[in-house]
């Protein structure tokens, strides 16, 4: 009887799946998502379906209260995760190591490891999570020899001046999900592009931190600033430029 409700549970899981809808490349808004509160906490849905790399893809944000209990600690047993704080201090704890982490602060964690985040701050903690898994095998290995799983404050990485403005490298590496996952924060102090619009195989999305900004996808021009993001699919045609006189910064991150 077990066996015959964890297939039919494994069936239903499936055709959920199987129902996702690619996500479409555009933008999505901060104040377009509903706010559902629950005790402590605030929740936003934002996204949730497949891309070219991903046979699943889930995006939300999570604004804990102060004084907010830690997140039950649970581990994915198929699904890798890519946490960024938006504002407030958090403590991450991952397989028993706690970590502190300030706004911008980035976890990129592994599979399989039992891991929650506390609001460790005297004001609202609020990140985002993103949560994938790829169309190709899980790599758990791969993972583990490129670093595992990681917990990055952003006033530990080095700034480097660029001719628009600068660039703060988080990591260029591959994941158990990804063979490759690469995420920078850019800044540009001027009203400027970042570049000449280009395509590559990677799937990307621009997380706006501050200012103003447009994005070229695909002949369609979107606007943007702190909270939205761009989503741009494999191979679509792309540019970003600051639509103000006042600096603008963002994160990026791709993959495949």
């Amino acid at each position: 009887m077990r066996l015959i409700f964890a297939t039919i549970f494994c069936l239903m899981t499936l055709s959920s799946f199987a129902q996702l809808q690619p996500i479409k490349s555009g933008v999505f808004h901060w104040n377009d998502f509903e706010v559902k509160s629950n005790g402590d906490r605030q929740g936003r849905a934002i996204l949730e379906g497949i891309s070219t790399h991903f046979d699943y893809l889930e995006m939300h944000a999570t604004t804990q209260a102060v004084g907010a209990k830690a997140s039950t600690a649970h581990a994915n047993e198929d699904i890798e995760e890519l946490i960024i704080v938006k504002e407030g201090v958090m403590k991450v704890t991952i397989d028993g190591e706690s970590s502190i982490l300030g706004a911008n602060g980035v976890i990129s964690l592994m599979p399989l490891q039992m891991h929650s985040m506390q609001n460790a701050g005297d004001s609202p903690l609020t990140y985002y999570v993103i949560r994938y898994r790829s169309k190709k095998q899980m790599n758990v290995e791969r993972g583990i020899a490129s670093g595992g799983s990681l917990m990055i404050n952003a006033d530990s990485l080095a700034y480097r001046p660029t001719s628009v403005g600068g660039v703060r490298s988080y990591f260029d590496r591959s994941t158990a999900m990804c063979e490759r996952l690469e995420m920078h924060v850019t800044t540009l102090d001027r009203k400027v592009p970042s570049h000449e619009p280009h395509s590559h195989v990677e799937t990307e999305i621009i997380l706006m931190i501050s200012g103003e900004t447009a994005q070229l996808i695909d002949g369609k021009e979107y606007t943007a600033k702190a909270g939205d993001f761009y989503f741009m699919e494999s191979e679509s045609n792309h540019g970003i430029r600051n639509t103000s006189d006042q600096p603008t910064t963002y994160f990026a991150f791709k993959w495949k």
